[in-house]
């Protein structure tokens, strides 16, 4: 599922808790570890090649990524899943998090690869969330006791290290 602008602040806002940082109130690591193998089985099978899963996070918002190699896809360039820890987010991410706009990213990644990858998220029970808007100021409940001096982005508090 796509989240769509308005309901994604609302989403985001909703998933925004003052006493849970890294992980939701009742988060169960074992079932989103279990959800996560099964995306990077769907992958590997949708590009017919090993997706590679960086399965060491520690110390963050996002719980695993995965990497769908260049040479699997009709873009020519890799694509990364990353999935937060909160409200079965993910976002694609070409090349790298953080690298390309939204404008970049439709003008270089073939369409055929973000509706294949889409279809494994949907699959899974995931949200697709665009990159971009993330990048945005966070001023939300944890701002100022986990990231300090610089200014957060509501990338900072769903898909990143804290």
């Amino acid at each position: 599922m796509r989240a769509e602008p308005r309901a994604l602040w609302t989403l985001l806002e909703a998933l925004d808790d003052p006493d849970h940082i890294e992980t939701p109130a009742g988060f169960d690591r074992a079932a989103a570890r279990r959800a996560f193998v099964e995306l990077t089985e769907r992958l590997s099978g949708a590009f017919e090649a090993e997706c590679a899963a960086d399965l060491h996070v520690q110390d963050a918002s996002f719980h695993a990524q995965v990497v769908v190699p260049a040479e699997a896809t009709a873009t020519g360039q890799r694509f990364v899943v990353r999935v937060s820890n909160f409200g079965m987010l993910a976002v694609i991410a070409l090349d790298n998090p953080g690298v390309h706009s939204e404008e970049v990213f439709r003008a270089r990644a073939d369409p055929h690869d973000v509706e294949r990858i889409a279809a494994c998220l949907d699959a899974g029970g995931y949200v697709l969330v665009p990159e971009e808007p993330l990048w945005t100021p966070y001023r939300g409940a944890i701002a100022r006791h986990v990231f300090g001096g610089g200014e957060p982005t509501w990338w900072d508090r769903y898909f990143d290290y804290l």
